[in-house]
């Protein structure tokens, strides 16, 4: 995913910098032999490269051995409404009762 950011080109108060402190920066534009020299942070940090990928990868929910099953079921409306009567998780009483006529 690529965000690119819009390039500020004057001083705009209320960013968290003073106009001094954007006075002082000098950011030229970069030259030609400059931007041949560059190499991708991976090569250049590859510790904190690393360390990073291992963050993002730890992110989100963790795998499940027996992951669930997505399916369409039809249902008579009696049977559903009876489900969704007993609360919140009428979903995962549902496949208990299931479980239970399954044998398992």
């Amino acid at each position: 995913m690529n965000i690119k950011a819009e390039k500020q080109r004057e001083f705009q108060p209320g960013r968290g910098y003073t106009k001094e402190d954007w006075d002082a920066v000098d950011s030229p534009p970069l030259t030609k032999e400059e931007l041949a020299s560059m190499r991708p942070f991976r090569e250049v940090f590859p510790d904190i490269a690393e360390k990073m990928e291992k963050a993002i990868a730890a992110r989100g929910r963790p795998r499940v051995d027996a992951p669930k099953v997505a399916v369409t079921l039809r249902l008579d409306p009696d049977v559903l409404a009876k489900f969704k009567a007993s609360g919140k998780d009428w979903r995962t009483k549902m496949a208990e009762e299931l479980r239970k006529a399954a044998g398992l």
